[in-house]
């Protein structure tokens, strides 16, 4: 039986890997997007769905679960073949394109876009002892839905953009939120900052969590004074916590494309050390990279016209999206 050979091959199926599909769609391109999670959606999608995000353009915010379900929408639209629960194990390069070989099978494309993100992410622990069985009841490192915090007395730990968010989207749905960092000064966005200052949130710095245990139904939360010798503590129903995400992205080390820092290198065309493979979004480095979904839904469109050119370097490509969609 014939192989069916896809034109392009989409490896990722976060925000700009579904864009990169759906764009793709738009130059009436036979389209494989491959996953390996169970889900489409990404870190959005699967590891902070609750998180407000400010920098999409067209939508003065929106949370990470309602962008993913717009980009659901807007990749099936033209209806590519997608694949969840498929890890690609191997890029192997053919006369006519390249083979992948897969954990649910082999695909044949002409074309493939490396959009996998930072790859398989896992928070960064409390760096102190505490019960194991106090997860995920009382101590969360994920928020799926915010309205399960709803009356609750919450204390979040970290100090970056993330944690911001968090402590500013609970303050009208908690009964009251705590923010807890290390610092005086936090790391997130100046208007972000602005917003928590003249918030209801109480801010606990410069302070670290010394100590997490149970207190009836409740959690009892230590806190030591950064350099100093200040303790308090914290009675709550629930601690989230959000010191960041240790990634991992060992696949692309057995791809064969060239990397610098764990990440692919590409050109301004978003190619790759392989011709006929490009990469796009938070998988690649290229001088004054900018690791938003912002940055990869504009790489998503130079990747697939280039993709595109080198299969077919004498088709004009349509470049306004009022030429492509219909």
């Amino acid at each position: 039986m014939a192989t069916h050979t896809y034109e392009i091959t989409v490896i990722g199926g976060g925000p700009v890997g579904m864009f990169a599909a759906f764009y793709a769609g738009l130059h009436s391109a036979d389209v494989l997007l491959l996953e390996s999670l169970a889900e489409l959606g990404g870190q959005p999608g699967n590891l902070y769905p609750a998180k407000i995000l400010y920098d999409i353009g067209g939508y003065p915010n929106i949370s990470g679960q309602a962008l993913i379900t717009q980009l659901k929408t807007q990749v099936t639209h033209f209806h590519p073949s997608i694949h969840t629960a498929t890890n690609v194990l191997a890029i192997t390069p053919t006369p006519t394109g390249f083979t992948l070989e897969t954990t649910t099978g082999t695909y044949t494309t002409k074309a493939v876009i490396i959009a996998t993100g930072g790859g398989a992410f896992t928070p960064r622990k409390l760096a102190v002892d505490y019960d194991p069985a106090l997860e995920p009841e009382h101590i969360q490192y994920f928020v799926q839905d915010l309205e399960e915090m709803r009356g609750l007395d919450v204390a979040i730990a970290g100090g970056g953009d993330s944690a911001i968010d968090w402590a500013l989207a609970l303050e009208p749905i908690a009964k009251s939120v705590h923010l807890i960092h290390r610092r005086n000064q936090f790391r997130g966005l100046e208007s972000s900052v602005a917003k928590l200052q003249a918030s209801s949130v109480t801010c606990h710095t410069p302070f670290l969590i010394d100590a997490v245990t149970a207190e009836a139904d409740r959690i009892n939360v230590a806190l030591k004074e950064v350099r100093g010798d200040r303790q308090t503590s914290l009675n709550v129903d629930k601690l989230l916590v959000n010191y960041g995400f240790v990634s991992e992205n060992k696949q692309l080390r057995q791809w064969g494309v060239a990397l610098k820092h764990n990440a692919v290198t590409v050109n301004s065309q978003m190619a790759t050390s392989i011709p006929g493979i490009y990469a796009i979004g938070d998988a690649v480095t290229y001088p004054g990279k900018l690791k938003l979904i912002a940055s990869g839904f504009g790489e998503a469109p130079i990747a697939i016209n280039e993709a595109l050119t080198y299969l077919y370097p004498d088709r004009r490509q349509a470049t306004h999206s009022t030429q492509l969609y219909h």
